[in-house]
Parts: structure tokens; C-alpha cells; sequence
């Protein structure tokens, strides 16, 4: 009588292990579920490539440094701080007409010496 309560009993457990495991597979496998699970997958691919974008700027901003300290280009005071290529000689009359005169205002355009 024991033996049979008790497997009744384990029977009657695992049938209700099944149905719960069962319906929570279903419901991972709704419309709505899905979409937050793409969502989340895509967000976190998101921050993923946020942090290797970050990565390479890092690292090009050291190589840039690396380069520059080799072959002996340092930032000009005189210069705005994004410029770091030498000026020509069309930038250097430029530079020199505009110190004359201090009401003008220019723009470094790398592509003007070329």
C-alpha cells in the first residue's frame, strides 16, 4: 500500500515538473518573448560595438602619438589644437597677412598646400 502511495506520489511530481518546464518553454517561444530577446541580443551587440569603436580609437590615438614622436612632429602652440600637419607655404604667407591684420579670421584646410 506504501509502494503504491509513494509511486502515485513521485508520478503525480513529475507530471507537474513536465507541465510546468513545458509551459515555460512556451512562453519563451511567444511573439512578444522573442522580440525581447532580439532586443536584448541587439543591444548588447550595440555595446559590444560601442566598446570595440572605442578600442581603435584608443589605439590609433597611441599609434598617432607613436608615429608622430618618430618621426619628430610635435603640436604647435601657435596652432589650433586639431592641426597637427606642418603648413605650407601658401599657410605661411596666410599666417603672416593675417597677424597683420587681426580682424580676420581663417580656417586650416589641409588640402590648400596640395
Amino acid at each position: 500500500m506504501f509502494r503504491r502511495a509513494f509511486w502515485f506520489t513521485a508520478g503525480a511530481a513529475a507530471g507537474v515538473w513536465a507541465t510546468t518546464k513545458v509551459n515555460r518553454q512556451l512562453k519563451k517561444l511567444t511573439p512578444e518573448s522573442l522580440a525581447a530577446q532580439a532586443a536584448d541580443k541587439a543591444i548588447e551587440a550595440g555595446h559590444r560595438l560601442k566598446d570595440f569603436a572605442l578600442d581603435v580609437k584608443s589605439g590609433m590615438s597611441q599609434r598617432e602619438d607613436e608615429l608622430n614622436d618618430a618621426l619628430g612632429l610635435h603640436q604647435d602652440p601657435d596652432l589650433p589644437a586639431n592641426v597637427t600637419a606642418l603648413p605650407g607655404p601658401r599657410r605661411l604667407r596666410a599666417i603672416e597677412q593675417d597677424q597683420n591684420d587681426p580682424t580676420t579670421q581663417f580656417s586650416y584646410n589641409r588640402n590648400e598646400d596640395h
